[in-house]
């Protein structure tokens, strides 16, 4: 179990995280969300004491970190993938992690075919590709046979194949009783891996309840009906007192509407429906509406273009000329950037 309380880091003037505080259980898989520049990171590190908090207090199974016997064998961490030897292979970089801490070297062999590296155990790390690294990252969070377990992105380069994998071994460990907790912005992958959600914004706590409350709490449901005789739909529904939205392929969309009355409305009036479907709004809608808020960076619409500058800057005074206009130098610029590709 992790516990955090009032954990609070500050980098200057610049407030990190503000005051966490939450448990996580085992026995489930913990996703923990927020935007970029939330704090996820930060927090990770100051669990496993890479990092020191300003104030607050977080505990491995009711002990910091730094006091914890044997912490390979009580927590597992994949915080960032390449953090071996390029030099090293992938059987040397994990037995040199084994034998630092204690752990017999057979331990080495059983990771590296738990994460599908055993067939490359004797190559250099540095010619691993991404998806490669990550796996032999996965391995060295496994190697003490952790009862603890924090993953930052682990599906990060991962194929399809790689993905479905790091997934079922998530569950698989919370189902052996182990605490799982996993940062990750890839929303649909968290969708299908975890029970639990921590979310963050701004350094500060905004969610700790489970997947489907989390959803449900911060997005609305809404039926989607479909019908060769559009019009005539549409006045029924109007006429029945339904509020209802055209959507952009025609089909007409009744926030929080019971899809058995709507099927029975369209029965009664004789009206064919080619779709009724009651749909629930997916976790990336959910997290966008609650940590609307707390987004520190915002772009642009790609293809977009460039805000426009002002239409007067003062001249220079060496030459009397004028700075181009905010839109006029990105053009010129993007234009060098490309020239001669």
């Amino acid at each position: 179990m992790i516990e955090l309380e009032e954990l609070t880091k500050r980098f200057g003037d610049t407030l990190a995280v503000d005051r966490l505080t939450f448990v996580v259980r085992p026995g489930v898989v913990t996703g923990f969300l927020g935007p970029n520049g939330a704090g996820k990171s930060t927090t990770m590190r100051m669990m496993l004491g890479l990092d020191r908090p300003t104030s607050g207090d977080v505990r491995i199974d009711g002990r910091p970190y730094a006091e914890l016997r044997d912490p390979l064998k009580s927590v597992g961490a994949l915080l960032d993938a390449r953090s071996w030897h390029g030099g090293r292979s992938a059987y040397n970089h994990l037995l040199c992690l084994a034998q630092s801490n204690g752990l017999p070297r057979q331990r080495v062999a059983e990771v590296l075919e738990t994460v599908g590296l055993g067939a490359v155990a004797a190559k250099r790390a540095k010619g691993f590709s991404l998806g490669m690294g990550q796996r032999l990252g996965i391995a060295s969070a496994l190697l003490g046979d952790p009862r603890i377990l924090l993953f930052d992105e682990p599906v990060n380069g991962l194929d399809p194949e790689g993905i479905h994998w790091i997934r079922h071994l998530m569950q698989k460990l919370a189902a052996e009783g182990r605490t799982v907790f996993v940062s990750s912005h890839l929303m649909s992958e968290m969708a299908l891996t975890a029970e639990h959600l921590i979310v963050i914004g701004q350094g500060r706590l905004l969610a700790d309840t489970s997947m489907a409350a989390f959803i449900a709490g911060n997005s609305r449901s809404f039926v989607q009906l479909r019908s060769p005789d559009h019009e005539r739909l549409r006045e029924v529904l109007r006429d029945a007192g339904v509020t209802a939205v055209v959507t952009a392929d025609g089909s007409f969309r009744v926030d929080a509407g019971d899809p058995a009355k709507l099927g029975e409305l369209a029965a009664e009036h004789r009206i064919v429906l080619h779709e009724l479907t009651g749909r629930q709004a997916s976790l990336e809608e959910a997290f966008m509406q609650l940590t609307a808020g707390s987004v520190e960076y915002h772009a642009h619409d790609a293809g977009a273009e460039p805000p426009p500058g002002p239409e007067v800057f003062a001249p220079d005074p060496a030459t009397g000329r004028r700075p181009p206009a905010w839109g006029e130098d990105w053009r010129r610029r993007r234009g060098n950037d490309t020239e001669g590709v």
